[in-house]
């Protein structure tokens, strides 16, 4: 293994639960109540415009996508940047590869702009050797694309690499793409079928140092 690839969302940021904040908000204007476990269970692990299109059709609302994203993005701005944590182990973890020499690279669904601005705001920027953003591939996960794309900007074949993820789709996509995955569940435990696919399922980004060393 030379090199780990890392989910931003709900595995390296601890953001899952502002997410779900931004939906209430969003939805509580209409009149709707939006519980925790319909987040973890349909929109958890899923890209904005994705969420946005499906809150549209579930609950009817009069927006059209380009409304219903300008409004995420209005309750991003006040609640993301200000509150996010990184997850229990991330920086201890990136640390670790940084010191004997893993490749590094980010792969998520999320924007450019945002995904930088937050890493640069916890300090972590320069812990990654590449980025790999939604818009630079044809589909998102659960297909593969995103890490492949990660897998050849770091010049690494799939299978000598690692992908940590929290989500049932980032399992399937690394799978897919042939890569190894560690699955490091956030609001969602992954169901059976997705656990079979993953090298293991940890508690926290902490001990995926013992896993490696154990290799």
């Amino acid at each position: 293994m030379n090199a780990v690839i890392f989910d931003l969302d709900g595995l390296l940021i601890d953001s899952e639960k502002i997410s779900y904040e931004i939906i209430v908000k969003l939805l509580a204007p209409q009149g709707i109540d939006f519980s925790i476990q319909e987040y973890a269970r349909q929109y958890s692990g899923k890209t904005e415009a994705m969420n946005v299109g499906n809150l549209i059709r579930a609950y009817d609302l009069p927006w059209t996508l380009e409304e219903g994203l300008e409004k995420v993005s209005a309750l991003e701005r006040e609640l993301l940047y200000k509150s996010v944590d990184l997850k229990p182990g991330a920086r201890e973890l990136l640390d670790y590869l940084k010191e004997r020499h893993f490749k590094t690279a980010l792969a998520t669904s999320s924007t450019e702009d945002r995904a930088l601005k937050i890493l640069t705001c916890l300090g972590i920027r320069e812990c990654f050797d590449a980025f790999a953003y939604g818009y630079e591939v044809e589909h998102g996960k659960p297909s593969p694309d995103i890490f492949l794309r990660a897998c050849a900007k770091i010049g690494e074949k799939p299978e000598n690499c690692l992908v940590l993820e929290d989500s049932e789709a980032g399992v399937q996509a690394a799978f897919a793409a042939g890569i190894p995955v560690i699955c490091i569940p956030d609001l969602k435990k992954p169901g059976e079928e997705f656990i079979q696919k993953t090298e293991c399922l940890l508690e926290s980004l902490l001990d995926v140092i013992p896993w490696i060393e154990g290799l």
